[in-house]
Formats: C-alpha cells, structure tokens, sequence
C-alpha cells in the first residue's frame, strides 16, 4: 500500500488538512504531522535550538510542536521504516503564488519533501470567509494519483493553487512576478516601549498569460513546477564580468 505524508502550516486541527487527509486515503495509507499551532508565514524554518514534541492525537495522526520543515523531517525519520511515496501540504486557507512561496509554511513542507527525495505537492485556497475545500481536496487526489503512478523529475515539487468555486479547468504555470512593498507599523506599548507590526503593503502583480497568479483570477487551477535550486543563471555571464578579471568564463 502506498504510503502518504500529509502536513500543513495551518495546524494540525485546520479543517483544511483534514478534508485533505480524508481524501487522499482512497489512494493510500495517510499519515498526518502538522504544526500544533498556525505556522503561516515562517518558510523553511527548520528547529535547532530547543527539543521538539511529537504527540499521537489519534491513530496515524500527529502533532509537534515545531514547524511544518520540523513536521517532515520527524515524521520521515521516526514515523516511517521508509521514506513515503508522497509528501502532500495543505489545504492551505490562502493563496501561494509568486514571490509568497518564499515566506510560505505550505511550500516549505512539500520542499522538504523534495530534499529527502520525495515526490511532493502543496496546495493551497483562495482565502475567503466560508472555506469549501472539497474542489481543492479533489484536484489534490487527481494530481497525487498521477505522481504515484507516474511520479516527478528529481527536486520538484508542485504548487497548486485554487480560487473558490468549482474550477473551470487546469493550467500550467509559472510563478507571478509583482511590485511589493511591506508595510511597518509602529506603535507603543502601555510602558512606553515600541513595537513594530509588519503588514502588507503595496502589491501590484506583473502581467503574464501563463503566470499562477492569472490562472487563479480566471478561476483555473494553478499547477506550478517548483525547484529548491535558487540560481539565476540567466545573470551567470554577467556576474562573470563582475569578478576579478571580468572574465565571461567564469560563468562557465
């Protein structure tokens, strides 16, 4: 039987990996390792300072007090004889699309995936006032059962991303670039003291036809190929010319 790790940076109690779990277990055995609070917003965090918790709150259904990174890692090294066949994160309650997979708890579950070598998907919801998971639920099954039958290249990962509503298709993706400014609040405390609260600011999304962000607004499911591998290499040959020497063959 196939063997299926489920996380999230919602929580392990967020509906939304409940429905995810719920429904993944037609194509598998699903285990469930989430953050024991919301992990919105904290990336790739990986917890080095302090012990980690790993509590069972029912049966192959897991709780820790860390990160979704944490939840991984703890759950492939300790929960499992071998690696699962697939990693899938969410039903995340907001959107993941351009410049946000960085800062998202939701990706960095399924990019961990990924570097232990595992096939993973995240998923994630357009954020609104009353959740309906089931249409993410649904294409995060379709897309699972094509990558366990099928599998995907070395280091990727895919980030689906859907609007509300029953979609009205499918697309192929790239992330959406866009202008962003955070905003800092800043304010006193009752002693006097200041605090800081970092909002968000201006956004203002680039066109581009085939762009995650594009998709979602047209209420497609957004799938979006995604690597670990950070390098521009289309800047190699001039960084080249910036080291010593200006030399182009650096890039080489």
């Amino acid at each position: 039987m196939r063997k299926i790790l489920v996380t999230n940076d919602d929580g392990v109690r967020s509906e939304g990996i409940e429905v995810l779990a719920k429904a993944l277990a037609a194509l598998g055995e699903v285990t469930v390792v989430a953050p024991h609070h919301e992990s919105s917003a904290i990336g790739h965090a990986l917890t080095l300072a302090r012990p980690l918790r790993l509590e069972e709150l029912a049966p192959r259904v897991y709780m820790v007090d860390g990160t979704p990174t944490d939840c991984v890692n703890i759950a492939v090294a300790h929960l499992f004889d071998v690696k699962p066949d697939l990693v899938v994160s969410g039903i995340n309650k907001g959107w993941n699309l351009g410049d946000d997979v960085t800062y998202s708890g939701t990706v960095a579950g399924a990019l961990e995936g990924i570097l232990l070598g595992i096939p993973s998907i995240a998923v994630s919801l357009q954020r609104t006032a009353h959740f309906d998971f089931s249409h993410a639920a649904a294409a995060a099954v379709h897309l699972s059962g094509q990558v366990l039958a099928h599998g995907l290249p070395p280091r990727t990962l895919l980030n689906v991303n859907l609007a509300t509503g029953a979609p009205r298709g499918w697309r192929l993706t790239v992330q959406a670039d866009r202008t962003h400014v955070t905003e800092v609040l800043r304010g006193d405390d009752p002693r006097g003291r200041p605090y800081y609260w970092i909002d968000e600011g201006l956004s203002e999304w680039v066109p581009h036809g085939q762009s995650d962000y594009e998709a979602v607004r047209q209420g497609l499911i957004s799938v979006t190929p995604l690597q670990p591998n950070l390098t521009a290499h289309d800047a190699m040959r001039y960084v080249g010319t910036l080291l010593p020497g200006g030399d182009e063959d650096q890039a080489r």
